[in-house]
């Protein structure tokens, strides 16, 4: 970020710092209460999250991060899915998002079943599409 003579905080304390934000909601997310868990400055929590989805969304991050199967890989993965499911699905992909959305209490019946990761009783919503692709 620019030319600056202050040196430049640790990256991985800048991604604790972000991920903790990315990780929680509502209350705990609030500048403030990351500026009390984190240790740092007011103004660094929003500094320091900017540079880490700066890098993210970097051309060089993407291309080092993730990887395109090739096209021996892609027929693998087509004849896999043949073999182990629909048929008519070979040349098409799947796609699975969920969110977990938070519930006032505890319930009555089987109560710790919905008590998820973050500490919380929630519900997971998950949204599942397939299509037909003809190559990527």
């Amino acid at each position: 970020m620019g030319s600056s003579n202050v040196p430049q905080m640790a990256v991985d304390a800048q991604l604790a710092i972000a991920l903790y934000r990315f990780g929680h909601y509502g209350n705990a997310i609030s500048t403030t209460m990351v500026t009390l868990w984190a240790g740092v400055g007011y103004g660094t929590i929003q500094l320091v999250t900017n540079c880490i989805m700066t890098a993210v969304c970097r051309v060089g991050f993407h291309q080092a991060a993730l990887y395109w199967p090739n096209g021996e890989e892609k027929e693998e993965a087509k004849q896999w899915v043949e073999e182990n499911s629909c048929p008519a699905w070979r040349d098409g992909w799947a796609m699975v998002d969920g969110t977990l959305v938070p519930l006032y209490s505890r319930l009555g019946f089987y109560g710790n079943a919905w008590y998820d990761r973050k500490s919380n009783y929630s519900l997971n919503v998950q949204v599942c599409s397939s299509s037909t692709i003809v190559d990527i």
